[in-house]
């Protein structure tokens, strides 16, 4: 037989690699494919013809341009280089340690965003602005009750009414012991209740011994407890203010209270303040403030609070749906803020209708006007600030661990 030969055939483009020198271009050059080259074969019977298919199939022997010109490639001899030469490659970070997100560090206070100008000056604005309205307010009810007709208003209604139950003058001693738990109780849940809604990474989870299902953060444990604490404190507060009799302070008798409580809050707008005679009896807008504080706003907050705890029971499908949780926590949060400022004005008013007197009444059962319920009023309060300062897992989690398992995250 005599010799075969196989025409060349076109490759593939071949793929691009690194330079062979430092700043050279990419290997091989652009545009450069295989050629399958197969030389001619002699006759040699059948096991040449499988010789020189053999080799027609496997020999790779150049690289041609796929344009007219052929490209003439650097000897591999002369592009090897060494690797200390060509330097590491340049790479873009995308991966960093897994323990990063963990623990993220907390933002200097140098990089955390503050006030501009513009927003200080919008403040000073506003805080003057509420100041324009506040003695626009007490003007107006000024003129109001000078006018002859809120005269007589005042002379019919002078802001309190005499209950129809005789009730005992002054305050007993576990009144002041009451107010002070309630008070230190309801700082610090006011506190916890403000941490949870800030709280994205808890820190430090609680489980109950008998419910491993029931894990919590350490915080809502503590809130919890704080607010079963302050549930005992007023459930021993009602049977107490009625066996004594002195539920009649707090509950109107008469519908005489409201135009005597919308006399009280006219003179308390006009800063000519009704006459104060806590010891014996409270002006009608006070009376209506305890009482939507003690038996709605409370009850409110109790009723909310447990729908949204791990008391809750959980198969109790049909209830759920009835009172969904989401409409506790719309009501609860709101509850939370009616308490701070219901805080806020009765310790103001304290303080500016004679606060010796007062701390006296509250905190020494006494109507002497004297320093000893001041005193005892400091003193309740380095034990607010104790308990407020107290209030972190360090001190919280062997506490909770006597009533479950505390754990890390």
């Amino acid at each position: 037989m005599s010799a075969i030969e196989v025409e060349p055939a076109e490759g593939t483009r071949l793929r691009r690699g690194l330079p062979r020198t430092a700043g050279g271009d990419r290997w091989p050059p652009a545009g450069v494919v295989t050629r399958i080259s197969t030389p001619a074969v002699e006759d040699k019977g059948d096991e040449g013809l499988v010789s020189a298919a053999s080799a027609a199939g496997t020999a790779v022997t150049a690289a041609v341009a796929t344009s007219s010109a052929t490209a003439v490639l650097p000897p591999a001899s002369a592009a090897i280089l060494p690797a200390a030469e060509l330097g590491p490659i340049p790479f873009r970070r995308t991966v960093w340690d897994g323990r990063a997100p963990r623990h993220i560090p907390e933002a200097p206070a140098s990089a955390r965003p503050r006030p501009t100008w513009p927003q200080a000056i919008a403040v000073l604005f506003a805080a003057a602005g509420l100041g324009v309205l506040a003695a626009a307010a007490v003007a107006f009810a000024r003129t109001l009750l000078s006018l002859g007709a809120l005269q007589d208003f005042l002379a019919a209604f002078p802001g309190h009414y005499e209950p129809s139950i005789a009730v005992e003058p002054g305050f007993a001693p576990w009144i002041g012991w009451q107010h002070f738990f309630n008070m230190f109780l309801m700082v610090l849940i006011i506190r916890s209740g403000l941490t949870i809604r800030r709280e994205k990474r808890p820190t430090a989870f609680w489980t109950p011994k008998n419910n491993p299902k029931g894990k919590v953060s350490l915080t809502i444990w503590f809130h919890q407890a704080l607010d079963i604490l302050w549930l005992t404190n007023g459930v021993i507060f009602l049977v107490l203010l009625f066996v004594t009799g002195h539920w009649v302070r707090i509950v109107p008798t008469s519908w005489e209270v409201l135009p005597n409580a919308l006399s009280a809050a006219l003179q308390y707008i006009s800063f000519d303040w009704p006459t104060e005679n806590g010891w014996n009896n409270y002006n009608s807008l006070q009376q209506l403030a305890y009482f939507v504080t003690v038996f709605l706003a409370a009850p409110l907050a109790a009723v909310t609070g447990f729908r949204m705890s791990g008391l809750w029971p959980k198969k109790a499908e049909k209830l759920s749906k009835a009172y969904p949780i989401e409409w506790a926590r719309r009501v609860h949060f709101p509850v939370m803020l009616y308490f701070v400022l219901f805080i806020i004005a009765h310790v103001a008013l304290v303080f500016l209708t004679g606060f010796l007197a007062n701390l006296n009444h509250m905190f020494a059962s006494s109507d002497a006007v004297s320093w000893t319920g001041f005193w005892v009023f400091i003193a309740a309060l380095v034990a607010i600030a104790a308990g407020w300062a107290a209030a972190r897992p360090l001190v919280i989690a062997p506490i909770a661990k006597v009533f479950g398992t505390v754990s890390g995250r």
